[in-house]
């Protein structure tokens, strides 16, 4: 598998540059990335649930099945 990163911002295209141009040192290696699927939440206690989820195995599953 490709790296996959799951986060949450309030401001998509600027996280998406941020990583692709390295500003994130964990990321930093595996750079580009490229949007795959994106979600919109009313506030960050419904994002972070949600972002959690995606980061569970059920999530991973979810997830792996959209590229297919």
């Amino acid at each position: 598998h490709p790296y996959r990163y799951v986060g949450i911002t309030n401001n998509i295209e600027r996280r998406l540059n941020q990583h692709n141009l390295g500003y994130n040192k964990i990321t930093k290696p595996y750079a580009p990335f490229k949007m795959l699927f994106s979600e919109n939440y009313p506030d960050y206690k419904e994002a972070r649930k949600r972002e959690k989820f995606l980061k569970s195995g059920q999530g991973r599953k979810f997830l792996d099945s959209l590229s297919k």
